[in-house]
């Protein structure tokens, strides 16, 4: 496999004809592909960066990509702790994309309360219906539907 590549490597380009992807979509899947990179690989968060700036072109929301990566990594430890009362099995047992995808949205729901938590599960769930497992999204859906009812209670 090329330098750089991993099977998520193609989740910034082509979209389907039937639906353009907003610039933050892209951005979404671009800090998806990261996340698994990085837990995956172990790149460090600068040199991914670098690389998806070099190999990324068009439109793309730059600000959220650069805000969003690099703040998950360092908060692993408190989102995997945030995490682990909702899962039904041990959070080493997840698939690593399920993994990034729920680290993503519980520091969305942690950090980023200007994107409203219908937002952050609906992109995750459809996240995970195009990269995740077969019945993935279901999963996604239920963790960060719990987590969203303890952690937005005034949202809610």
């Amino acid at each position: 496999m090329p330098k750089g590549k991993t099977p998520l490597s193609t989740m910034a380009e082509p979209e389907s004809p039937k639906k353009k992807l907003s610039d933050r979509q892209k951005a979404r899947r671009m800090v998806l592909q990261a996340l698994y990179q990085w837990q995956l690989a172990g790149a460090s968060v600068s040199d991914i960066q670098a690389e998806f700036r070099s190999y990324y072109l068009g439109k793309i929301d730059w600000a959220y990509f650069n805000e969003v990566f690099p703040a998950i990594p360092p908060r692993v430890k408190e989102l995997d702790a945030e995490l682990e009362p909702m899962l039904d099995r041990d959070i080493s047992a997840l698939d690593p994309v399920e993994l990034s995808l729920l680290r993503f949205g519980m520091y969305e729901l942690l950090y980023r309360i200007d994107v409203p938590y219908k937002v952050v599960i609906n992109e995750s769930v459809e996240l995970a219906r195009v990269f995740g497992a077969t019945d993935g999204h279901k999963y996604i859906n239920g963790i960060l539907d719990r987590a969203a009812r303890s952690i937005r209670t005034l949202e809610i």
